[in-house]
């Protein structure tokens, strides 16, 4: 310990300091809701990770926002479940429970499949999904293991895109936020992930090819198998962390 700093404090005044960065975003029109856009791009990222406090003074300084702002943002960022207030301790990250992740898939499910459920006559618009198969497996090539889970994120959030709702579309962005929360503490993208990556290019060529419905069942199969095999791993990484 150097100066009365723990290691995990020097990295959170290194985050806090590269936040700094993310002010130009704010122009002159700053609001709580840019601020919460900001804040939860980085939480999904693993800057603030799951537990983590976020202190007001340091935050609010490096983004150059007043307090009641930033804690609107934070209220934001409550109502969407990426943050808890505790009483007399502050705002910290959530740590999702195993209950909260079955609820999840169930969300995503729904979402998910009946998007492409949803469908008309091919040719599908699949051009995002695409994207985020090819920014997999070049993740996987590289072992960036981080930007695998990002571009498998990705890909799911394309999938939910294939609705045309911008309603439908904010929905899988606050649930694969939870989602990155849950990654975040098993910290093993490439277990989890890099099993899948043939998946998503299975259920992308039969999009491709026009067949919806033999998306959609590979799709909800591709569903169960991670949420079963997630919850369980995850399951024991939580009761690990509280000492069960």
């Amino acid at each position: 310990m150097a100066g009365g700093m723990t290691r995990g404090d020097r990295h959170r005044l290194a985050e806090v300091s590269e936040l700094a960065g993310d002010r130009v975003l704010l122009g002159r029109s700053s609001t709580a809701e840019r601020v919460a856009d900001i804040l939860r791009d980085r939480i999904t990222e693993g800057y603030f990770p799951p537990g983590a406090r976020l202190s007001e003074e340091s935050i609010g300084g490096a983004l150059g926002v007043s307090r009641n702002t930033l804690r609107e943002a934070f209220r934001l960022l409550t109502h969407e479940r990426l943050l808890v207030h505790q009483l007399n301790r502050g705002v910290f990250v959530r740590i999702v429970t195993v209950a909260d992740l079955d609820d999840i898939y169930r969300v995503r499910t729904l979402v998910e499949c009946a998007a492409v459920r949803s469908l008309g006559e091919p040719p599908h618009p699949v051009g995002a999904m695409e994207a985020a198969v090819v920014a997999g497996e070049t993740a996987f090539e590289e072992r960036a293991w981080r930007d695998l889970g990002t571009a498998n994120l990705r890909f799911h959030q394309a999938v939910a895109g294939l609705a045309g709702s911008p309603r439908t579309d904010e929905l899988m962005r606050g649930v694969l936020a939870e989602l990155r929360l849950v990654f975040h503490v098993m910290d093993d993208p490439r277990r989890f992930h890099a099993p899948y990556l043939t998946r998503n290019r299975q259920i992308l060529e039969e999009l491709q090819a026009g067949d919806g419905a033999a998306a959609e069942l590979l799709l909800e199969s591709y569903l169960e198998d991670s949420r079963v095999q997630l919850s369980g791993a995850y399951a024991q990484r939580i009761a690990a962390r509280e000492g069960v």
